[in-house]
């Protein structure tokens, strides 16, 4: 299975298109709706990398989480692509972002410059992914979710 990707929107059609892509192209994805207030809720899904969009609502609660992810030893190192309409705000600290290992991708996004973006952070972790990965797995889809799963709630993955 290729590399497990973390992504936390507020919006479940967002989620449920970046599920959509991203397991198309082999990763195993953990979505949640809401950002973790813990880190170690990060800690605990493991994930080679995140998608993290950078305002929740009115909140910046995006920014928030990185900044928690950062200063925390084992989170600190996962990459990260901020995902976000805050375009703005974001390029204003974009030199800041990528010094430490996040790659801002602005919405609307091009699902192109998504994948790149997800590709070459994992390539810089050493991780890789094999495209046919899903189609291998006895679950085409990837996923690890149980059916029937109400949305807007978080995937448990196991290990």
């Amino acid at each position: 299975m290729g590399a497990h990707i973390l992504v936390i929107n507020d919006t479940q059609d967002i989620l449920d298109l970046f599920r959509t892509l991203l397991e198309e192209e082999g990763y195993q994805v953990t979505t949640y709706s809401f950002a973790p207030q813990d880190i170690y809720e990060v800690e605990r899904v493991q994930p080679d990398l995140v998608i993290l969009d950078f305002i929740f609502g009115t909140e910046l609660i995006g920014w928030q989480l990185l900044q928690k992810m950062r200063m925390y030893a084992p989170t600190a190192k996962i990459p990260v692509v901020v995902c976000t309409a805050a375009t703005r705000q974001v390029r204003e600290i974009e030199g800041q972002l990528q010094s430490h290992n996040t790659t801002l991708v602005g919405k609307p996004f091009d699902i192109e410059e998504l994948l790149r973006a997800v590709a070459s952070l994992l390539a810089i972790q050493g991780q890789t992914h094999n495209s046919s990965a899903a189609s291998d797995s006895p679950d085409a889809s990837g996923s690890n979710a149980s059916p029937g799963k109400p949305a807007g709630r978080k995937d448990k993955e196991s290990k």
